[in-house]
């Protein structure tokens, strides 16, 4: 009797291209953990009110929108590592428009460039790792995240020791720039079309069998024909991804508008001054970091869906924490468990989705980045708006019923695509 051959273990591969995609992770990291506990620094500054401050989460969100629809087409005309490079000098050019900026005007026309680039760089790089790393790509995404986190980790450090020495926050800011310049230099070096296709050692049946075109994406004809055989079954699939989509919603509303407003939150709950208020940010980030290290290699093992509907609830736990401190110690530990669960919940749902988008990685990433933006836009303007209203304590009532919605939407999820996995293979079973 011959032995059946266990499956080779599923392992991420950390190579060239790889590492390269990692860069822009890095920059987004720093930009977004620099800036956005920031905003209520700016807002003092400018002398507008928080909801006008949070029209910088709005301009996040327009430059998202604008470039979600047009990522496909720039990776599919100029290829991944042009596109790449090309966003990495609009995310420098943006960074100098912010920093310079001395009126709200300027500064949103900056965040606006920002986004624009930014989410043009971490879509592409981010459906490349999904493409390049096949069943590993759970581990890939999240740990590309991890990693721009992690780097991010000493931003809001940065911007606190910034404000101070009296420099205030654009010096720390400003390192985005040079961080997108290294990326895009880095990602020039990478041979064309290297970052493109799947690592043949990492998993042979990573390879798309309906015969995915990994430069762009995008089926052949042939697997489009096979495609058109299993209709059913993808309609049932494009439920679980709106499913999946709600969870990444959930998951960016959340970063984005904690990461805006805790340091507001915690001058008024606790005294600290701006300096240590902003510093303390540091905690939400450190947490998300730790998780996403530890979450990526425990999503090879166990179900990512359980782990993301699982990182919801932990960010309730954290929220609490944070809601009812008067301290600024107590205030620093809700913000690293609320991290905890922040961290794993957008790397989780966005690789969840890529993988069960099957033959358009590159759209399903552009309908990511079209909700995200839907997200940014609204969750920081909505909270600061409640702040204005009613204070930023009430208005942080908002967080636990978002990660509620995540949840559920976690756990919904699987079961439609599962539904779908069970048409596609009673229609392949009806046909063979």
């Amino acid at each position: 009797m011959t032995a059946i051959a266990e499956p080779a273990p599923i392992r991420l591969v950390r190579d060239r291209p790889t590492v390269s995609m990692y860069s822009y992770f890095v920059a987004w990291g720093w930009l977004l953990y620099s800036f956005s506990p920031s905003v209520p620094l700016l807002v003092d500054e400018l002398g507008v009110t928080k909801a006008q401050g949070g029209l910088h989460g709005t301009a996040f969100a327009a430059g998202a929108i604008l470039v979600a629809r047009l990522t496909p087409r720039l990776v599919d005309h100029h290829g991944r590592r042009a596109t790449l490079v090309g966003a990495g000098l609009v995310i420098a050019a943006g960074t100098i428009v912010l920093v310079s900026g001395q009126s709200l005007a300027w500064t949103l026309i900056g965040v606006f460039i920002l986004a624009a680039g930014g989410n043009v760089a971490v879509s592409a790089a981010q459906a490349g790792l999904s493409l390049r790393h096949g069943r590993a790509a759970s581990a890939a995404v999240t740990e590309a995240n991890g990693v721009g986190s992690g780097f991010g980790l000493i931003g809001p450090l940065a911007v606190g020791a910034g404000v101070a020495l009296g420099w205030g926050w654009r010096p720390a800011v400003a390192v985005t720039a040079v961080l997108a310049i290294g990326a895009a230099i880095g990602a020039a070096r990478v041979p064309a079309g290297a970052r493109d296709h799947v690592i043949p050692a990492l998993d042979p049946a990573a390879v798309d069998p309906a015969g995915l075109d990994l430069a762009h994406g995008d089926p052949t004809p042939h697997a489009r024909a096979d495609a058109a055989a299993l209709d059913a079954a993808d309609r049932a699939s494009a439920v679980a991804t709106r499913w999946f989509l709600v969870a990444i919603v959930a998951a960016i509303a959340l970063e984005n508008a904690t990461t805006f407003w805790s340091t507001d939150l915690i001058r008024q709950q606790t005294g600290a001054d701006a300096g240590i208020a902003t510093a303390a940010t540091a905690g939400l980030v450190a947490g998300m970091t730790a998780i996403r290290f530890v979450v990526g290699p425990m999503s090879l093992r166990v179900e990512p869906s359980r782990l993301l509907a699982a990182s919801f609830l932990v960010a309730i736990v954290g929220w609490a924490i944070l809601w009812t401190a008067t301290e600024t110690p107590v205030a620093l530990t809700g913000l690293v468990i609320a991290g905890i669960g922040y961290g794993a919940q957008y790397p989780l749902s966005i690789s969840i989705l890529l993988s069960a988008a099957r033959r358009s990685t590159d759209r399903a990433q552009a309908n990511a980045t079209l909700a995200g933006g839907a997200a940014i836009g609204v969750a920081p303007y909505v909270l600061g708006a409640l702040a204005d209203s009613f204070g930023a304590h009430t208005a942080f009532l908002v967080i636990p019923v978002v990660a509620l919605i995540g949840a559920s939407a976690a756990v919904v999820g699987p079961i439609a695509a599962r539904r779908a996995s069970a048409l596609r293979a009673a229609r392949l079973l009806a046909e063979s």
